[in-house]
């Protein structure tokens, strides 16, 4: 892509923002110095008139710290304990750092299941909602003082774009210890920085593995890749940018070329599609055909029967299922119009014969597309 092509599109990013998600990890925030310059940047953007959201990393770390820990607990209670040390303690230093610059921030602390279930679901997107009215900064983080393996999101970079499909916000900062996603050479060399990013592509996925976790924190590249799967499809950007130095959110706001840029999908996705592709919960899966996968992920289409080579689970009609490609690749989730076992029937058949198999009348598709959120794009 050419320069003129990298900079035109970061300038349509900032156009259509107004609502922004900024992410800052744990490596960031061991020295909490960095602190009063992050806000300080935050209160700038806000000046501009964009509400902003942070997603803050950093209970178990600043726990570990406060503790004279030099790694990260592998016992679930000891992390949990250093969250609950760390947290009120981080808290602290932005309530502190806001005031100075006088406004308010508020804490959120939520698991997967504050986002999988639909009245929590709006509670928390109708308590962001509120705190941007007053004028306040809500600073999310993942409950860690509570969090199980069933309720964690992973990760707060996944955390940070789920927040961002909720709100609708058009752009998300992840801010990290590198500068961006980089070009991997056949000997696995790291080559140029990549500035701008239509189409996550498979190569990129293996370039990013093997990045993920330190000592004092969970997630890597691969996460971040991840939440960009997540943002893009929903019709929303992604920036992810080094955030060491005191003024990375404003050479971002400025349009200055650092970093790398994730461009969203041609449709915002509405809002139906986005609880059904990132927060509803599965109740089995359907394994499809090459042919199939290029019906739903490049013309559109709706699944029919002969294109399904696999089913898993044990769903009833109405149910959300994934839908999945012959590598095992997530391509869509959909409301399936058959149970499990009625698809264990029908499954490689013509929609002519469905009647027939399960002796009464039946739908034609066993997704239809209006019923469909395709999450890979050009499958």
């Amino acid at each position: 892509m050419t320069a003129s092509y990298n900079r035109e599109a970061r300038r349509r990013v900032l156009k259509a923002c107004t609502q922004i998600v900024v992410k800052v990890g744990t490596r960031l925030l061991t020295d909490p110095a960095r602190i009063p310059a992050l806000v300080a940047q935050i209160a700038r953007i806000r000046e501009r008139g964009h509400k902003v959201l942070l997603v803050s990393s950093g209970a178990v770390g600043t726990g570990m710290k406060a503790m004279k820990l030099s790694r990260r607990p592998s016992k679930l209670s000891e992390v949990q304990a250093l969250a609950s040390i760390g947290q009120n303690r981080l808290m602290a230093l932005y309530d502190k750092e806001c005031a100075k610059l006088g406004f308010h921030s508020a804490q959120m602390l939520l698991t997967a299941a504050d986002l999988r279930d639909r009245e929590r679901h709006l509670n928390v997107s109708n308590c962001i909602s509120s705190l941007w009215a007053m004028d306040v900064l809500p600073i999310a983080n993942e409950n860690d003082s509570v969090s199980v393996d069933e309720l964690k999101f992973g990760d707060n970079d996944t955390l940070a774009g789920l927040l961002a499909v909720m709100t609708r916000s058009s752009l998300t900062v992840i801010l990290t210890s590198v500068d961006g996603l980089r070009e991997r050479a056949p000997d696995g060399s790291l080559g140029e920085r990549i500035s701008v990013v239509s189409n996550i592509s498979d190569e990129m996925r293996k370039s990013a593995s093997g990045t993920d976790d330190s000592a004092m924190s969970v997630g890597g590249m691969s996460s971040k890749l991840a939440a960009a799967q997540i943002i893009t499809s929903a019709g929303e950007s992604l920036w992810i940018a080094e955030g060491q130095a005191p003024d990375t959110l404003d050479r971002i706001m400025q349009g200055e070329d650092i970093g790398t840029v994730f461009l969203p999908a041609e449709r915002q996705m509405e809002s139906k599609k986005r609880w059904l592709s990132f927060f509803s919960q599965s109740a089995g899966r359907i394994m499809v055909d090459k042919g199939a996968m290029h019906a739903l992920g490049r013309k559109g289409r709706s699944l029919l029967p002969s294109g399904i080579t696999g089913i898993e689970g044990s769903f009833k009609r109405g149910d959300t299922v994934e839908i999945t490609g012959p590598e095992g690749e997530l391509i869509a989730k959909g409301l399936v119009n058959f149970s499990a076992s009625d698809c264990r029937k029908i499954a490689g058949r013509q929609s002519s014969e469905l009647s027939s198999i399960l002796g009464c009348p039946s739908d034609d598709e066993v997704v239809h597309r209006n019923n469909l959120a395709l999450l890979r794009r050009g499958a």
